[in-house]
């Protein structure tokens, strides 16, 4: 457990952890400023950042995950609350979300408030995942607004949901789980994994799209070259 964790538990309250997965092909600047304005507006004690080897709703990632990993660990580099987290990577097989909240939950107890975040286009085929109501036994579901996408839930989806959306993070964090909110952020920005690739693979600048880090990285170890 964080040492945020920890002296939440100490202090009597129950700690907050959330869940961000993606493939991180590359992690880029709206993927960590996102990252920090979820922290904050659910003034989360860790926020765990957990690239997916191979999700199961996905094409296979342009770059291994180990090289995925060690660019988010370069972008998030010292920023409070935010973890890079490689559970993920040593499962074979695809990367079921559900097995990796359990892990949370056990890690963290019964009582923690844990959120799994993900963005609009992620949150419209939820119905489709992997053991979709265990996902609500096991956290919350916190859904981040995306630029330029409406989102219209299909039937399935909508009874998956029923009754279980509240209007704001305080409501959201009286119980450990169950609940859904949904979030707009304060900076959404609307930059592409898959234009960065197509920029890298041509030689093109990426300045300001990906933290220096990332971006020295990436080009040091000719990735997506």
């Amino acid at each position: 457990m964080s040492e945020a964790a920890d002296r939440a538990t100490s202090a009597g309250e129950a700690p907050r952890i959330g869940m961000l997965g993606g493939t991180f092909d590359p992690v880029h600047l709206g993927h960590l400023r996102s990252a920090v304005e979820l922290h904050e507006a659910l003034a989360l004690d860790r926020l765990h950042m957990i690239p997916a080897p191979q999700p199961p709703l996905r094409g296979r990632p342009q770059v291994a995950a180990e090289e995925r990993l060690a660019l988010l660990e370069a972008g998030i580099g010292d920023t409070p609350g935010l973890y890079a987290d490689d559970r993920e990577l040593s499962r074979t097989g695809p990367s079921y979300s559900a097995d990796t909240l359990a892990e949370l939950r056990d890690e963290y107890g019964a009582s923690a408030r844990l959120v799994m975040a993900l963005g609009e286009d992620a949150f419209s085929r939820l119905a489709d995942w992997h053991a979709p109501e265990r996902l609500f036994e096991l956290a919350h579901i916190v859904v981040m607004a995306r630029p330029g996408h409406a989102l219209k839930p299909s039937a399935r989806l909508e009874e998956l949901i029923g009754h279980r959306e509240v209007a704001d993070a305080q409501a959201l964090m009286r119980s450990p789980r169950g609940g859904l909110l949904r979030l707009t952020l304060p900076s959404r920005m609307a930059i592409s994994a898959t234009a960065i690739r197509n920029r890298l693979q041509q030689g093109q600048s990426v300045r300001y799209l990906l933290p220096a880090a990332v971006e020295r990285a990436a080009v040091a170890r000719r990735l997506y070259r």
